[in-house]
C-alpha cells in the first residue's frame, strides 16, 4: 500500500494481531464503560436538579384578557352609555 504513511502502516501491523487474539465472545465494556456510564448518570441527575429548581423560582402571572374584562363590565345588567 504506497499510499498509507509509515505511522499507520506500522500501527496496522501491531495492532492486527492482537485484534486477533481478541475472543469476541469475551469482550465487556469493563470498568471504564460503567466509569463513562456512571459519570453520564450524574450529570443527567445534576442537570435535572438545576432544571427543577430553576423553573421552581419562575413565577408566572399570566396578564388579563381585556376582551373577557371588557365584556365582564359591560354584562352586570345595564349598560355603559356615559349617562349617570
Amino acid at each position: 500500500m504506497p499510499d498509507m504513511s509509515a505511522s499507520v502502516s506500522l500501527a496496522m501491523t501491531h495492532l492486527v494481531p492482537l485484534a486477533k487474539e481478541v475472543d469476541e465472545n469475551k469482550v465487556t465494556p469493563g470498568v471504564l464503560g460503567f466509569i463513562v456510564f456512571a459519570v453520564m448518570a450524574l450529570a443527567v441527575w445534576g442537570l435535572m436538579k438545576s432544571m427543577s429548581r430553576q423553573l421552581g423560582r419562575v413565577d408566572f402571572k399570566e396578564a388579563p384578557d381585556p376582551k373577557a374584562t371588557a365584556e365582564s363590565e359591560a354584562s352586570p345588567g345595564t349598560p355603559k352609555t356615559g349617562q349617570s
